[in-house]
């Protein structure tokens, strides 16, 4: 037998999930590939300083009440598939939960939670002087949009949404934008989401019309690092890890090796420190009397933009979700959300001084089963718990 045609000797390998069908995910892969982020795409690590305890008060002992039962915290996260669950008030730890083998300090993706985060780094960097103003046209920045479908669209675009760019969101279907953008990140091309995105044709005139798109929030980490002169990932921990003593190093996740960072999903962060991105938002920014954030700043970032439209997700509907403002979903009561694909949930109610993080694994639509409940439904039940306990 020629030595040169046989199959190299069967050794032991670790099988990582398909990372090019991230958005198509089984639960059972979702589980385990939501820990694993950091070995299946390019990262950047956000640094973080020294590090604050948590403050924490007397346990929630909270009951809730979802389709005319009453349930238990246990209840919630089983049914519910609940990996990491925390929540707080008045910058006070009231209740810690974790689940599905997920552990104090192990990073889980942010999915698209991080769009809200990259969003209120704009504030620090108009702040600083790096960006002259949210209405700045983006090729003032990025000038290898001009000519393309962003020719005209703004930064305060980008953060509502409302490019007017025909980008597909559709995670069910492979070749939509969202999953041809989701594949170049998998394989690694330098350079490749950018080349996607100045292919975007133009749909309607930069701010008219609200339509959510991935692509928008990584140019708006684009901007943040051309303005800044630093990376996404750096500016991050200047502006906030450090400030706030975040308690664990995070990371965004990468375009390349060694490129330019995703600011709009899958980016990896302990629950304890989205919890302290939480706190410092519902504390209008400011972490122990210091402000980190601009003031006034998370107030524009409340003020409802666009409504978001009936037909967009209905299950944003179970969540109350009816405007968007900066980054972040908003509701007629006052409270501001992260949202996540799958199940990643931040709450935060500013008035209230209440803050819920929730990490879970919801199944995709090929999944569901057809006894699937209504997840972010039971999630507000939960939720609205809180706010009365």
């Amino acid at each position: 037998m020629n030595p040169s045609s046989m199959s190299p000797m069967a050794m032991p390998r670790v099988h990582l999930p398909r990372s090019e069908d991230f958005l198509l995910w089984s639960p059972c892969l979702q589980s385990y590939g939501y820990r694993i982020v950091d070995q299946l795409f390019a990262t950047r690590p956000i640094a973080r300083g020294v590090a604050r305890p948590m403050r924490r008060g007397q346990e929630l002992q909270l009951r809730y009440s979802h389709a005319g039962e009453a349930r238990t915290v246990e209840d919630f996260m089983d049914r519910n598939s609940v990996a990491g669950l925390l929540v707080a008030r008045d910058g006070q730890v009231l209740l810690e939960r974790y689940g599905l083998g997920l552990l104090p300090g192990e990073r889980w993706s942010t999915m698209s939670t991080v769009k809200s985060m990259t969003a209120m780094l704009v504030g620090a960097a108009v702040r600083d002087g790096a960006i002259g103003s949210i209405d700045d046209p983006l090729v003032r920045y990025l000038p290898q949009l001009q000519g393309s479908g962003y020719a005209r669209v703004t930064v305060r675009h980008l953060m509502t949404m409302s490019s007017g760019v025909g980008w597909s969101e559709v995670y069910t279907d492979k070749h939509s934008d969202v999953n041809r953008y989701s594949k170049s990140l998998a394989d690694k091309v330098p350079g490749g989401v950018l080349r996607m995105l100045q292919a975007v044709p133009a749909l309607h005139e930069p701010g008219t019309q609200w339509h959510y798109n991935t692509g928008d929030t990584f140019l708006l980490g684009c901007v943040l690092c051309a303005a800044t002169g630093t990376t996404l990932a750096d500016f991050m921990a200047q502006t906030v890890w450090k400030p706030c003593g975040m308690e664990d190093e995070a990371y965004y996740t990468l375009e390349s090796e060694g490129g330019q960072e995703i600011a709009g999903s899958r980016a990896g962060m302990s629950l304890r420190d989205m919890a302290r991105f939480a706190m410092l938002v519902a504390a209008d920014g400011v972490q122990d009397g210091l402000q980190v954030l601009p003031a006034g700043w998370v107030q524009a970032a409340s003020q409802r933009a666009f409504q978001v439209p009936d037909a967009f997700h209905p299950a944003r509907l179970s969540l109350g979700v009816t405007g968007y403002g900066y980054g972040w979903w908003l509701t007629d009561d006052g409270a501001m959300l992260a949202l996540g694909h799958s199940g990643q949930r931040i709450y935060v109610h500013r008035k209230e001084r209440l803050v819920v993080v929730n990490l879970a694994v919801y199944p995709e639509p090929r999944y569901a089963s057809a006894g699937e409940h209504d997840r972010d439904a039971e999630l507000n039940s939960f939720i609205q718990a809180c706010r009365s306990a």
